[in-house]
């Protein structure tokens, strides 16, 4: 029987993965996270075969967890499972180490198929993202192109600004000094081609509404 650790900072997906699971006599839940520093806690103690993660979590995010994983040698399956939006993470999650990723708006029919998928030895993707990895596509959109050349790191600063946070609470949530944030911020506008800090905040907070709805 293979065991799966759950790592969501929403107690309800928590809950609707949990019983989804339970429902497979093939597959247990050996443990629930809420956050990064819990997660570790829970591989330490139940030791499971496949981990499901989502990318935001409060104490560091998803991508941090399994590069942290990954580099602790830890032989544990990883599949992220995340409203953001695929074509901007998926490649970005197998590169950190994780064998695949799924939406959360399709998880309730296909959480399963991934699990058995990816414990399978096989990695784990929608068919869209499927295809565009095989032919090498570049997104039309030209400014989710400029977005996915910024870093992880970047990425997760940019996401901060949207959401309204300041350079003293991205550092302390990234556990970063405040001038790093704001090498990261502009490091982002030099990539995105933003002349000010108000062009930077308007372009974060309408890609994290877009991102949400």
């Amino acid at each position: 029987m293979a065991r799966i650790l759950i790592v969501d900072d929403h107690p309800l997906v928590r809950a609707g993965f949990a019983q989804l699971i339970g429902d497979c006599p093939d597959l247990e839940v050996c443990g629930e996270a809420a956050d990064m520093a819990d997660a570790l806690k829970q591989i330490d103690a139940s030791n499971p075969d496949l981990a499901i993660i989502d990318l935001s979590l409060a104490g560091g995010s998803g991508l941090d967890l399994i590069e942290h994983i990954k580099s602790r040698g830890r032989d544990i399956l990883m599949l992220v499972a995340s409203m953001h939006d695929e074509t901007l993470y998926a490649e970005r999650v197998l590169a950190a180490g994780a064998r695949g990723y799924i939406n959360k708006q399709e998880a309730q029919e296909s959480i399963i198929q991934a699990i058995r998928q990816v414990l399978s030895g096989k990695v784990y993707l929608s068919q869209h993202m499927t295809e565009r990895l095989l032919s090498g596509m570049v997104d039309a959109n030209g400014e989710k192109r400029d977005i996915d050349s910024l870093s992880n790191r970047e990425l997760q600063v940019f996401e901060l600004i949207g959401q309204g946070a300041t350079t003293s609470q991205m550092a302390a949530q990234l556990n970063l000094s405040v001038k790093t944030i704001e090498t990261h911020q502009a490091h982002i506008k030099k990539k995105l081609g933003l002349a000010s800090a108000h062009e930077l905040n308007q372009r974060a907070i309408r890609w994290v509404m877009d991102e949400g709805s």
